[in-house]
């Protein structure tokens, strides 16, 4: 697949403490996790070779799939873009991207350049990324699982859109969330 990037294994790890909306991310261990012990849910075989693979082809074509996109960031160390597919979520007019399967290579090189671009056929937006507080999760995560809970739900160990705000901040610091802010209007490539 030309000009797509692949995840870097020899990517050290690197997280930083999660900050308030509006505020950038410091550069320091996330709050509850220490370094190498972060929570992580690996795809398998099916899901990055048939799932993430046909998602990806569809959303490069212009295909968006339930909102998907393909997100691009730069790898913390190579300086490479790297890509996934991604769902992004709109809540009170503010856009979000969930690490459903947890602190991840994207939510690392994220936390390390602080935004990167969201693809969708040859529209291209650039923007940057503020992670969110666990205590402040809640409701984000209540609406990605109400949009996506079919595809997404597994990875959240019981917890749904109907669970209480206290189950879903228990859950919270497995999850990365980063709000979106568009750097300029999207362009196409």
């Amino acid at each position: 697949m030309t000009g797509t990037a692949r995840p870097d294994p020899q990517e050290a790890p690197m997280t930083s403490t999660p900050t308030t909306p509006g505020t950038p991310a410091p550069a320091s261990p996330a709050a509850g996790t220490a370094p190498g012990t972060a929570h992580v849910m690996k795809p398998g075989w099916f899901t990055v070779h048939v799932v993430n693979r046909g998602v990806a082809w569809l959303t490069r074509r212009g295909v968006s799939v339930w909102g998907s996109r393909i997100l691009a960031v730069r790898g913390r160390r190579s300086g490479a873009w790297r890509t996934t597919p991604v769902n992004v979520l709109t809540l009170d007019g503010e856009r979000y991207l969930v690490a459903p399967r947890g602190h991840v290579q994207w939510t690392r090189n994220m936390r390390a350049v602080g935004g990167g671009e969201l693809r969708l056929g040859k529209r291209v937006e650039a923007f940057t990324a503020t992670e969110v507080l666990d205590d402040a999760k809640a409701d984000v995560l209540r609406a990605y699982l109400k949009r996506w809970k079919a595809e997404v739900g597994i990875f959240f160990a019981g917890v749904g859109p109907d669970s209480t705000d206290e189950e879903l901040r228990a859950a919270a610091p497995r999850h990365p969330v980063f709000r979106l802010t568009a750097v300029a209007a999207a362009t196409d490539a």
